[in-house]
């Protein structure tokens, strides 16, 4: 993530939910490291989760001060739209 996204965070190194529709949410920790924003804790097994791909964009929107919507979009530029289902059942201890 570019530093300059910060500036709309009230901490750096904090929780946020990643949320990629209304009835599903992701814990996450974004962190400061070498100059540079990262999402650490968990963000690897929700890429896993949500299939996210070498040569995928994925955008960020902050809406609250803790939770980012995140739009995925394919190497063709087409969003990716998945349901939660793994997420839902394997995963239900992260919301």
């Amino acid at each position: 993530m570019p530093l300059d996204f910060t500036k709309h965070f009230v901490a750096v190194s904090t929780d946020f939910k990643l949320r990629k529709n209304i009835s599903s949410s992701w814990k996450v920790t974004v962190k400061l490291m070498n100059g540079r924003v990262i999402l650490d804790h968990d963000w690897a097994t929700y890429a896993a989760v949500h299939q996210i791909k070498i040569g995928y964009m994925v955008t960020f929107k902050l809406l609250t001060p803790d939770t980012l919507k995140v739009i995925i979009f394919d190497d063709e530029g087409i969003e990716v739209v998945n349901k939660c289902g793994k997420h839902d059942e394997a995963f239900a201890a992260k919301d």
